[in-house]
């Protein structure tokens, strides 16, 4: 893997590139075609490749808490974590426990039984739920009344010190954290394949474009991987970007 932006000619130090200080911060990470594709046969598998990989793990390791909505824990394993070496060792450096929590979003709370595998999961739901089904192997947050309320979650995570949020989806999950407006940073892999008919990153509008600013651009054997920050966009402002009032 070789460092395109900001230009280096040293290999880059995964760690040191995604790692920050302990403040409240919800990161997305997704792997995607060069069409937007975020899927293939229901799971990300076929996309990911070796840089993509090595990125993902990273990417877990400097967080505090994983984010993932129930349907995307179903079809793919989060019964089992892994991280990279560095990362595993950056960890143990910071004090922190070897492995970040998962943390699970789900109204119905039909839950893929290995979340329970090896370690007690967060659950993320509303009052509306029917929490005798798991609150004795998961430790439970409920934010909202009929539907999570997404904002709150992940204030209640951070109440919790777990401030570091990596999103890891689906796309609906990322399009309520983005609809919210907490989405702080962005990580995408792009994988050199054409996928076709899949889900996309975000199904949101957005009514007009959210900025995004690029940190770093890495690349490996034509996968790309970037990492943005979100442009925050002034509360009330119109279409050519000024800010509005609400009366005289």
């Amino acid at each position: 893997m070789r460092q395109l932006l900001p230009p280096s000619d040293l290999d880059p130090d995964l760690v040191a590139l995604y790692a920050e200080p302990a403040l409240a911060r919800v990161r997305g990470g997704f792997v995607l075609g060069v069409d937007g594709g975020v899927a293939v046969d229901g799971n990300s598998r076929a996309l990911s490749g070796p840089a993509d990989r090595a990125v993902f793990r990273t990417l877990r390791a400097v967080c505090d808490v994983i984010l993932v909505g129930a349907g995307t824990a179903r079809v793919e394993d989060y019964g089992t974590i892994r991280l990279t070496a560095e990362g595993a060792a950056w960890r143990k450096a910071e004090g922190l426990p070897p492995l970040p929590r998962v943390a699970v979003v789900s109204r119905s709370l039909d839950l893929d039984e290995r979340l329970f595998a090896h370690a007690r999961p967060l659950v993320l739901t509303c009052e509306d739920a029917d929490l005798s089904r798991i609150e004795d192997r998961a430790d439970v947050i409920v934010a909202g009344t009929d539907t999570v309320d997404i904002g709150l979650a992940l204030d209640l995570l951070a109440g919790e010190g777990l401030g570091r949020v990596l999103c890891e989806g689906g796309p609906r999950l990322l399009a309520s954290v983005v609809a919210a407006d907490r989405l702080d940073e962005l990580c995408l892999t792009t994988t050199p394949l054409l996928v076709g008919r899949a889900p996309d990153l975000l199904p949101l509008d957005l009514g007009r474009p959210l900025g995004l600013r690029l940190r770093h651009l890495l690349e490996d054997q034509g996968t790309l991987v970037t990492r943005y920050d979100v442009v925050r966009r002034p509360r009330h402002a119109d279409s050519e970007g000024e800010v509005s009032s609400s009366g005289g």
